[in-house]
Protein backbone atom coordinates (compact mmCIF):
# COMPACT_ATOMS: atom_id res chain seq x y z
CA UNK A 1 0.00 0.00 0.00
CA UNK A 2 1.56 3.27 -0.87
CA UNK A 3 0.80 6.58 1.49
CA UNK A 4 -1.40 8.33 -0.70
CA UNK A 5 -3.18 5.04 -0.82
CA UNK A 6 -3.61 4.83 3.19
CA UNK A 7 -5.06 8.75 2.74
CA UNK A 8 -7.52 7.57 -0.15
CA UNK A 9 -8.81 4.67 2.25
CA UNK A 10 -8.84 7.08 4.87
CA UNK A 11 -11.52 8.97 2.63
CA UNK A 12 -13.49 5.77 1.51
CA UNK A 13 -13.65 4.85 5.25
CA UNK A 14 -15.05 7.96 6.95
CA UNK A 15 -17.86 8.04 3.75
CA UNK A 16 -18.48 4.61 4.57
CA UNK A 17 -19.33 5.16 7.47
CA UNK A 18 -21.31 8.59 6.50
CA UNK A 19 -23.04 6.18 4.28
CA UNK A 20 -24.09 3.74 6.80
CA UNK A 21 -25.71 6.58 9.17
CA UNK A 22 -27.87 7.57 6.50
CA UNK A 23 -28.94 4.42 5.54
CA UNK A 24 -29.81 3.26 9.19
CA UNK A 25 -31.23 7.12 9.71
CA UNK A 26 -29.56 8.37 12.22
CA UNK A 27 -29.40 12.29 13.05
CA UNK A 28 -27.81 14.51 10.92
CA UNK A 29 -25.08 16.26 12.18
CA UNK A 30 -23.71 12.53 13.07
CA UNK A 31 -23.46 11.70 9.28
CA UNK A 32 -22.47 15.36 8.60
CA UNK A 33 -19.19 14.86 10.72
CA UNK A 34 -17.81 12.18 8.95
CA UNK A 35 -18.33 13.51 5.55
CA UNK A 36 -16.79 16.78 6.61
CA UNK A 37 -13.85 14.91 7.55
CA UNK A 38 -13.58 12.89 4.95
CA UNK A 39 -13.96 15.57 2.29
CA UNK A 40 -11.72 18.18 5.04
CA UNK A 41 -8.96 15.63 4.11
CA UNK A 42 -9.54 15.10 0.62
CA UNK A 43 -8.73 18.55 0.00
CA UNK A 44 -5.22 18.40 1.11
CA UNK A 45 -2.17 17.53 -0.14
CA UNK A 46 -1.64 13.28 0.86
CA UNK A 47 1.61 14.58 2.17
CA UNK A 48 0.58 17.24 4.34
CA UNK A 49 -2.34 14.40 5.73
CA UNK A 50 0.53 12.21 6.29
CA UNK A 51 2.41 14.68 8.26
CA UNK A 52 -0.25 15.77 10.93
CA UNK A 53 -1.16 11.96 11.28
CA UNK A 54 2.27 11.43 12.09
CA UNK A 55 2.55 14.51 14.17
CA UNK A 56 -0.54 14.19 15.97
CA UNK A 57 -2.30 17.37 14.31
CA UNK A 58 -5.06 16.14 12.62
CA UNK A 59 -7.29 17.69 15.11
CA UNK A 60 -6.56 20.97 14.54
CA UNK A 61 -8.14 20.56 10.75
CA UNK A 62 -11.86 21.73 10.62
CA UNK A 63 -13.90 18.99 10.55
CA UNK A 64 -11.77 16.47 12.56
CA UNK A 65 -12.49 15.93 16.12
CA UNK A 66 -11.26 12.26 18.42
CA UNK A 67 -13.80 10.11 16.65
CA UNK A 68 -12.66 11.09 13.14
CA UNK A 69 -9.44 11.11 13.99
CA UNK A 70 -9.39 7.56 15.30
CA UNK A 71 -10.72 6.29 12.23
CA UNK A 72 -7.97 8.13 10.25
CA UNK A 73 -4.95 6.78 11.57
CA UNK A 74 -6.48 2.92 11.45
CA UNK A 75 -7.57 3.14 7.92
CA UNK A 76 -3.38 4.77 7.45
CA UNK A 77 -1.98 2.36 9.65
CA UNK A 78 -3.98 -0.02 6.95
CA UNK A 79 -6.38 -1.80 9.55
CA UNK A 80 -10.06 -1.30 8.63
CA UNK A 81 -11.55 1.10 10.89
CA UNK A 82 -13.35 -0.64 14.09
CA UNK A 83 -16.33 2.06 13.85
CA UNK A 84 -16.70 0.78 10.09
CA UNK A 85 -16.45 -2.69 10.72
CA UNK A 86 -19.09 -2.82 13.03
CA UNK A 87 -21.42 -0.77 11.01
CA UNK A 88 -20.74 -3.19 8.52
CA UNK A 89 -21.52 -6.26 11.17
CA UNK A 90 -24.80 -4.73 12.14
CA UNK A 91 -26.06 -3.77 8.51
CA UNK A 92 -28.55 -6.64 7.97
CA UNK A 93 -31.01 -6.35 4.94
CA UNK A 94 -33.80 -3.27 5.54
CA UNK A 95 -36.68 -5.88 5.27
CA UNK A 96 -36.72 -9.53 4.48
CA UNK A 97 -39.44 -8.82 1.72
CA UNK A 98 -39.42 -7.08 -1.51
CA UNK A 99 -36.63 -9.02 -2.55
CA UNK A 100 -37.81 -10.64 -5.84
CA UNK A 101 -38.74 -7.34 -7.11
CA UNK A 102 -35.17 -5.68 -6.01
CA UNK A 103 -33.92 -7.60 -8.03
CA UNK A 104 -35.21 -6.78 -11.13
CA UNK A 105 -35.47 -2.88 -10.74
CA UNK A 106 -32.32 -1.60 -12.74
CA UNK A 107 -32.31 2.09 -11.63
CA UNK A 108 -33.21 5.37 -9.29
CA UNK A 109 -35.88 8.00 -11.03
CA UNK A 110 -36.51 10.05 -7.85
CA UNK A 111 -32.83 11.22 -6.00
CA UNK A 112 -31.82 14.62 -5.06
CA UNK A 113 -28.35 15.83 -4.89
CA UNK A 114 -26.13 18.96 -3.33
CA UNK A 115 -27.49 20.67 -6.15
CA UNK A 116 -30.72 21.53 -4.65
CA UNK A 117 -31.54 19.89 -1.17
CA UNK A 118 -29.49 17.18 -1.22
CA UNK A 119 -26.24 16.57 1.05
CA UNK A 120 -24.00 14.76 -1.66
CA UNK A 121 -22.09 15.96 -5.27
CA UNK A 122 -24.01 14.24 -8.55
CA UNK A 123 -20.83 11.65 -8.95
CA UNK A 124 -21.05 10.31 -5.62
CA UNK A 125 -24.86 9.64 -5.82
CA UNK A 126 -24.07 7.78 -9.06
CA UNK A 127 -21.17 6.23 -7.76
CA UNK A 128 -23.40 4.49 -5.02
CA UNK A 129 -26.47 4.10 -7.73
CA UNK A 130 -23.76 1.75 -9.70
CA UNK A 131 -22.58 0.30 -6.45
CA UNK A 132 -26.07 -1.12 -5.06
CA UNK A 133 -26.74 -2.54 -8.36
CA UNK A 134 -28.38 -0.19 -10.50
CA UNK A 135 -27.58 -0.05 -14.49
CA UNK A 136 -28.72 4.49 -14.44
CA UNK A 137 -30.13 6.29 -12.32
CA UNK A 138 -32.37 9.96 -12.58
CA UNK A 139 -31.38 13.29 -11.19
CA UNK A 140 -34.17 14.59 -10.40
CA UNK A 141 -33.35 18.18 -8.22
CA UNK A 142 -35.89 20.47 -7.42
CA UNK A 143 -37.81 23.02 -9.79
CA UNK A 144 -37.23 26.69 -8.89
CA UNK A 145 -40.59 27.36 -6.98
CA UNK A 146 -39.25 25.24 -3.68
CA UNK A 147 -36.48 27.90 -2.61
CA UNK A 148 -36.56 26.06 0.86
CA UNK A 149 -34.77 22.95 -1.44
CA UNK A 150 -32.78 25.83 -2.79
CA UNK A 151 -34.78 24.42 -6.36
CA UNK A 152 -32.94 25.49 -9.24
CA UNK A 153 -33.58 27.90 -12.10
CA UNK A 154 -33.36 27.99 -15.42
CA UNK A 155 -30.06 28.88 -15.86
CA UNK A 156 -28.15 26.34 -13.11
CA UNK A 157 -31.12 23.70 -14.81
CA UNK A 158 -29.13 24.19 -17.87
CA UNK A 159 -26.09 24.07 -16.58
CA UNK A 160 -27.07 20.91 -14.34
CA UNK A 161 -27.19 19.24 -17.95
CA UNK A 162 -24.19 19.68 -19.13
CA UNK A 163 -22.43 18.90 -16.13
CA UNK A 164 -24.08 15.73 -16.26
CA UNK A 165 -22.89 14.86 -19.99
CA UNK A 166 -19.65 15.58 -19.19
CA UNK A 167 -20.24 12.71 -15.95
CA UNK A 168 -21.59 10.44 -18.17
CA UNK A 169 -18.53 10.75 -20.49
CA UNK A 170 -16.08 10.54 -17.88
CA UNK A 171 -17.93 7.42 -15.59
CA UNK A 172 -19.29 5.26 -18.75
CA UNK A 173 -15.92 3.20 -18.95
CA UNK A 174 -15.60 3.54 -15.21
CA UNK A 175 -19.18 2.41 -14.19
CA UNK A 176 -19.45 -0.51 -17.12
CA UNK A 177 -22.14 1.79 -18.80
CA UNK A 178 -23.87 3.25 -15.88
CA UNK A 179 -25.81 6.38 -17.06
CA UNK A 180 -27.32 9.50 -15.57
CA UNK A 181 -30.41 10.40 -16.55
CA UNK A 182 -31.10 14.46 -16.35
CA UNK A 183 -34.78 14.96 -14.49
CA UNK A 184 -36.37 17.19 -12.50
CA UNK A 185 -38.74 17.07 -9.31
CA UNK A 186 -41.34 19.54 -10.72
CA UNK A 187 -43.27 21.17 -8.30
CA UNK A 188 -47.37 21.13 -9.31
CA UNK A 189 -48.66 24.69 -8.86
CA UNK A 190 -51.94 25.50 -7.14
CA UNK A 191 -53.83 25.49 -10.83
CA UNK A 192 -52.00 22.34 -11.51
CA UNK A 193 -49.52 23.78 -14.22
CA UNK A 194 -45.61 22.80 -13.49
CA UNK A 195 -42.94 24.95 -12.16
CA UNK A 196 -41.11 25.08 -15.04
CA UNK A 197 -41.08 26.25 -18.68
CA UNK A 198 -42.13 23.41 -21.43
CA UNK A 199 -38.69 24.08 -22.92
CA UNK A 200 -36.96 23.12 -19.84
CA UNK A 201 -38.66 19.82 -19.62
CA UNK A 202 -38.44 18.76 -23.12
CA UNK A 203 -35.21 18.50 -22.53
CA UNK A 204 -35.07 16.29 -19.51
CA UNK A 205 -35.44 12.38 -19.94
CA UNK A 206 -37.15 11.83 -16.59
CA UNK A 207 -40.27 14.52 -14.86
CA UNK A 208 -41.77 13.67 -11.66
CA UNK A 209 -44.44 15.78 -11.05
CA UNK A 210 -45.51 16.53 -6.88
CA UNK A 211 -47.31 18.82 -4.82
CA UNK A 212 -45.34 20.61 -2.33
CA UNK A 213 -47.59 23.62 -1.22
CA UNK A 214 -51.13 23.70 -0.10
CA UNK A 215 -51.60 20.31 0.77
CA UNK A 216 -54.44 20.91 2.92
CA UNK A 217 -56.71 22.35 -0.39
CA UNK A 218 -60.52 20.69 -0.75
CA UNK A 219 -60.84 17.26 -2.52
CA UNK A 220 -62.28 18.85 -5.24
CA UNK A 221 -59.79 21.62 -6.28
CA UNK A 222 -56.63 19.11 -5.28
CA UNK A 223 -57.98 16.42 -7.50
CA UNK A 224 -58.45 18.95 -10.32
CA UNK A 225 -54.60 20.30 -9.43
CA UNK A 226 -53.10 17.02 -9.68
CA UNK A 227 -55.56 15.84 -12.96
CA UNK A 228 -53.98 18.61 -14.33
CA UNK A 229 -50.49 17.87 -14.16
CA UNK A 230 -51.00 14.44 -14.36
CA UNK A 231 -52.35 15.19 -18.01
CA UNK A 232 -49.28 17.34 -19.42
CA UNK A 233 -47.77 15.72 -22.33
CA UNK A 234 -44.42 16.55 -20.05
CA UNK A 235 -45.23 14.05 -16.94
CA UNK A 236 -43.59 10.92 -16.13
CA UNK A 237 -44.79 10.11 -12.93
CA UNK A 238 -46.94 11.30 -10.07
CA UNK A 239 -44.10 11.43 -7.06
CA UNK A 240 -45.63 11.45 -3.28
CA UNK A 241 -49.08 11.55 -4.31
CA UNK A 242 -50.91 11.92 -0.80
CA UNK A 243 -47.89 14.29 0.75
CA UNK A 244 -48.32 12.51 4.18
CA UNK A 245 -45.41 12.05 6.70
CA UNK A 246 -45.80 9.22 8.86
CA UNK A 247 -43.10 9.55 11.12
CA UNK A 248 -39.40 11.06 11.07
CA UNK A 249 -38.16 14.15 12.60
CA UNK A 250 -40.04 16.73 10.33
CA UNK A 251 -43.56 15.07 12.72
CA UNK A 252 -46.10 13.40 10.99
CA UNK A 253 -48.59 14.85 8.24
CA UNK A 254 -51.82 13.65 7.00
CA UNK A 255 -52.78 12.72 3.44
CA UNK A 256 -54.19 15.09 1.26
CA UNK A 257 -57.57 14.87 0.42
CA UNK A 258 -58.49 13.99 -3.34
CA UNK A 259 -60.46 11.64 -5.47
CA UNK A 260 -57.91 8.70 -5.73
CA UNK A 261 -60.21 7.16 -8.21
CA UNK A 262 -59.67 10.42 -10.77
CA UNK A 263 -56.53 11.02 -10.28
CA UNK A 264 -55.39 7.04 -11.10
CA UNK A 265 -57.61 6.87 -14.17
CA UNK A 266 -56.24 10.25 -15.29
CA UNK A 267 -52.82 8.28 -14.64
CA UNK A 268 -53.70 5.37 -16.85
CA UNK A 269 -55.06 7.66 -19.24
CA UNK A 270 -52.27 9.49 -19.50
CA UNK A 271 -49.10 7.08 -19.10
CA UNK A 272 -48.19 8.96 -15.84
CA UNK A 273 -46.41 6.36 -13.56
CA UNK A 274 -47.66 6.04 -9.68
CA UNK A 275 -44.90 6.80 -7.49
CA UNK A 276 -44.10 4.24 -4.50
CA UNK A 277 -41.91 6.44 -2.73
CA UNK A 278 -39.55 4.52 -0.44
CA UNK A 279 -38.56 7.18 2.15
CA UNK A 280 -39.47 5.22 5.98
CA UNK A 281 -41.36 9.12 6.86
CA UNK A 282 -43.55 9.07 3.45
CA UNK A 283 -43.92 5.39 2.42
CA UNK A 284 -46.49 7.07 0.21
CA UNK A 285 -48.64 5.93 -0.94
CA UNK A 286 -50.70 4.06 1.70
CA UNK A 287 -51.75 0.49 1.25
CA UNK A 288 -55.21 0.96 0.34
CA UNK A 289 -53.87 3.51 -2.66
CA UNK A 290 -51.73 1.47 -3.73
CA UNK A 291 -53.93 -1.33 -4.12
CA UNK A 292 -56.65 0.56 -5.75
CA UNK A 293 -53.66 1.51 -8.52
CA UNK A 294 -52.78 -1.75 -9.05
CA UNK A 295 -56.69 -2.40 -9.56
CA UNK A 296 -57.09 0.87 -11.87
CA UNK A 297 -54.00 -0.93 -13.76
CA UNK A 298 -51.47 2.31 -13.05
CA UNK A 299 -47.98 1.80 -14.05
CA UNK A 300 -45.67 2.27 -11.36
CA UNK A 301 -42.16 4.08 -10.09
CA UNK A 302 -40.46 2.73 -7.11
CA UNK A 303 -37.84 5.46 -6.37
CA UNK A 304 -36.45 6.32 -3.07
CA UNK A 305 -36.69 10.40 -3.11
CA UNK A 306 -32.85 10.29 -1.58
CA UNK A 307 -31.22 13.06 -0.43
CA UNK A 308 -27.98 11.77 -0.02
CA UNK A 309 -25.92 8.12 -1.16
CA UNK A 310 -27.30 5.80 1.96
CA UNK A 311 -30.34 6.71 1.26
CA UNK A 312 -30.37 5.27 -2.14
CA UNK A 313 -30.53 1.77 -0.39
CA UNK A 314 -33.91 2.62 0.73
CA UNK A 315 -35.58 0.87 -2.42
CA UNK A 316 -36.62 -2.34 -0.35
CA UNK A 317 -38.72 -0.25 1.53
CA UNK A 318 -40.67 0.24 -1.72
CA UNK A 319 -40.35 -3.10 -2.86
CA UNK A 320 -41.83 -4.81 0.22
CA UNK A 321 -44.85 -3.09 0.00
CA UNK A 322 -45.42 -2.87 -3.62
CA UNK A 323 -45.29 -6.91 -3.55
CA UNK A 324 -47.97 -6.74 -0.61
CA UNK A 325 -50.50 -4.85 -2.33
CA UNK A 326 -49.43 -6.82 -5.98
CA UNK A 327 -47.79 -4.92 -8.57
CA UNK A 328 -46.59 -6.83 -11.60
CA UNK A 329 -42.79 -6.13 -11.53
CA UNK A 330 -43.41 -5.60 -15.60
CA UNK A 331 -45.71 -2.79 -14.86
CA UNK A 332 -42.64 -1.00 -12.37
CA UNK A 333 -40.97 1.07 -15.13
CA UNK A 334 -37.55 1.00 -13.60
CA UNK A 335 -37.66 -2.57 -13.96
CA UNK A 336 -37.00 -1.96 -17.61
CA UNK A 337 -33.86 -1.20 -19.78
CA UNK A 338 -32.78 2.19 -19.75
CA UNK A 339 -34.02 2.31 -23.88
CA UNK A 340 -37.57 0.94 -22.77
CA UNK A 341 -37.91 3.69 -20.58
CA UNK A 342 -36.69 6.37 -22.63
CA UNK A 343 -38.92 5.53 -25.43
CA UNK A 344 -41.27 5.72 -22.68
CA UNK A 345 -40.73 8.52 -21.36
CA UNK A 346 -40.19 10.40 -24.59
CA UNK A 347 -43.27 9.20 -26.47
Amino acid sequence: MTDNAGVADAVAALRAIGYYLERDQQPTHRVKAYRRAADTIAALPPAEVRARRRAGTLTELAGIGPKTEAVIVEAMDGTAPSYLVKLEEAAGDLTTAGRALRAELKADLHLHSEWSDGGSPIEEMARTAHRLGHKYMALTDHSPRLTVANGLSRERRLEQIEVVAELNKKLKDELDGFTILNGIEVDINEDGSLDCDSEILARLDVVVASVHSKLRMASEPMTERMVRAVANPHVDILGHCTGRLVTGGRGTRPESEFDAEVVFEACRQFGTAVEINSRPERLDPPKRLLTLAVEMDCVFSVDTDAHAPGQLDWQPYGCERAEECGVPADRVINTWDQPALLDWTHS
